[in-house]
């Protein structure tokens, strides 16, 4: 069993909405923070819009599992889908619910909700969309489990999830990012051990797990996908997606966005589509 709770990823997000730290934080004007943000996701990520250009969301019943800033909700929305949302993090809801009501968005329903235990009945989704999601939760068998029961006949999971054969993870994680926090860790006594931001936050997690055992993949990848303190990551090949997803087949697969920090990756756009950053899977209910 997992020894991160649901809790302690419940606490994480609802004090670092997905997505916030990007652009500038959210304050009174919700309708000018989500045209920034907006903005800055679809010029970096102009893939997603493509992705979802492919999809036939039009009548189709669409549970979306995971908010974030509600960019891909209202997306989908707009796309024709009869949308209902939910979210662990009871600030996300609460801003996807404004969001939506500032752009006059119907939607079915949005509420807190682990996605361990759907709120909804059997057969109810035509489609489940969870972008950027599942490989943050540990206990992903009962999540896939639930995902499964609430997917009509012949419904689909359409699901983003970080990828392990991917410059991202073989390179800039494995190799760039633990060789640099092992030299900085190292050197603390001369530079007196005062380093804040991120890096502050990998030093202070490699001094309270001991070096060596924070740099072990398992336990380095959490930190190094949704910041230093980010509870709970893994990174999915197509044989992991077939064993953590074991009440599905697999139906489709793709990869994409080539984001690889702190390699200077632009010129390396054109291998997004077999290094890329993000895996997409669509997987259909074995039942």
């Amino acid at each position: 069993m997992n020894e991160i709770s649901e809790k302690a990823i419940r606490e994480f997000w609802d004090a670092h909405p997905c997505g916030e730290s990007q652009v500038e934080k959210l304050s009174s004007d919700y309708e000018d923070f989500f045209r920034r943000y907006d903005a800055f996701r679809y010029q970096r990520e102009a893939h997603i819009l493509r992705r979802l250009d492919a999809v036939d969301f039009k009548g189709k019943q669409v549970l979306e599992i995971g908010l974030g800033q509600g960019a891909d909700s209202e997306q989908i929305i707009r796309r024709g889908a009869i949308w209902s949302g939910i979210d662990i993090s009871a600030e996300s809801v609460s801003r996807v619910s404004t969001r939506l009501q500032c752009r006059g968005l119907a939607y079915a329903r949005l509420e807190r909700a682990s996605a361990l235990d759907l709120p909804f009945p059997d057969d109810r989704f035509d489609i489940v969309f969870a972008h950027g999601v599942l490989h943050h939760i540990p206990d992903v068998l009962t999540a896939q489990k639930e995902i499964a029961r609430v997917l009509k006949p012949g419904g689909q999971l359409i699901a983003m999830l970080y990828a392990r054969r991917s410059l991202n993870y073989l390179l800039a994680i494995s190799v760039v990012r633990r060789l640099s926090l092992a030299i900085l860790f190292l050197g603390r006594p001369k530079a007196g051990g005062m380093v804040g931001g991120t890096i502050g936050g990998h030093i202070a997690n490699a001094k309270r797990m001991g070096l060596r055992e924070y740099l072990r993949m398992p336990n380095f990848i959490h930190g190094n996908t949704d910041g230093p303190f980010n509870p709970y990551s893994k990174a999915y090949d197509l044989a992991t997606v077939k064993e953590d997803f074991p009440a599905f087949t697999l139906a489709n697969s793709y990869q994409d966005y080539m984001h690889a920090p702190p390699l200077p990756v632009f010129w390396l756009k054109p291998f997004a589509r077999v290094l890329g950053w993000h895996l997409w899977v669509h997987l259909n209910p074995r039942k």
